[in-house]
């Protein structure tokens, strides 16, 4: 963990990463900061999203945290849980859409 007062180099930030280097490039802990956008007093977004991460023990039991439970991690605030929790959704419905649904989904953003 950095020490809150530490920055990391403007090119080594998670969203100038995704830029440059693409969204599969990113770790789970830097996509999450994204999302995140600040850290709490005395504590990184990177810290924040990897002890978010690891009070779930990872993605997997994350995407089925209610508000509430995220709430419940320190630096964690009702906008925050409330942010975290939508974007999960968005990504449960659109990993259970099948394929014709996709295309009209794109097709209407046209």
């Amino acid at each position: 963990m950095l020490p809150p007062e530490v920055k990391l180099p403007v090119n080594e930030m998670p969203r100038e990463r995704l830029v440059r280097e693409g969204p599969d490039k990113l770790s789970n802990q830097e996509l999450l900061a994204i999302l995140l956008r600040t850290g709490s007093r005395g504590e990184t977004v990177l810290d924040q999203s990897q002890r978010l991460l690891t009070s779930f023990g990872g993605l997997l039991q994350l995407k089925d945290a209610t508000v509430e439970e995220l709430q419940a991690v320190r630096g964690i605030g009702f906008v925050k849980a409330i942010e975290i929790r939508a974007t999960l959704e968005l990504a449960k419905r659109i990993h259970t859409m099948n394929t014709k649904e996709k295309w009209i989904i794109l097709a209407l953003k046209m």
